[in-house]
């Protein structure tokens, strides 16, 4: 279940990792603060969406104690690599390297999931990879 919350919540997330560092979108924000990366990315066309990646997604879901942050990367990462969603994946997994995903273990992901999800997906997620790891 709480993959299947997980998989709709980052499906149409493109890079809003960076938000959870952000402040809540509910938050006053006044025209010199700086906005959240969702708020950025959709406020003007979709404040409520924006909104609710910054409350719920990040600010809720990402911080619950069931699983580590690191926990949480992992599983993102294959469910974007499953999805097919190289935009999302890159900021995910850019996000997994910072809460401690090696790149081996994010690569051994990969390879897993070609069995799993299809070869083309793992291949997209190699070069999406790729490109990450050379930031």
């Amino acid at each position: 279940m709480l993959v299947a919350a997980s998989l709709l919540l980052t499906a149409g997330v493109s890079t809003m990792a960076n938000a959870q560092s952000q402040p809540p979108a509910s938050s006053v924000v006044a025209p010199a603060q700086q906005q959240s990366r969702a708020q950025q990315l959709m406020g003007d066309i979709a404040p409520k969406l924006a909104e609710l990646t910054d409350d719920v997604l990040f600010g809720d879901i990402w911080e619950r104690p069931g699983l580590a942050k690191r926990d949480r990367s992992l599983i993102t990462v294959a469910a974007l690599i499953a999805l097919n969603r190289p935009d999302q994946l890159r900021s995910h997994i850019a996000l997994a390297r910072r809460n401690g995903v090696t790149e081996q273990e994010i690569v051994e992901a990969i390879t897993q999931l070609a069995f799993y999800s299809g070869w083309p997906n793992a291949i997209a997620a190699v070069g999406v990879a790729r490109e990450v790891f050379k930031r």
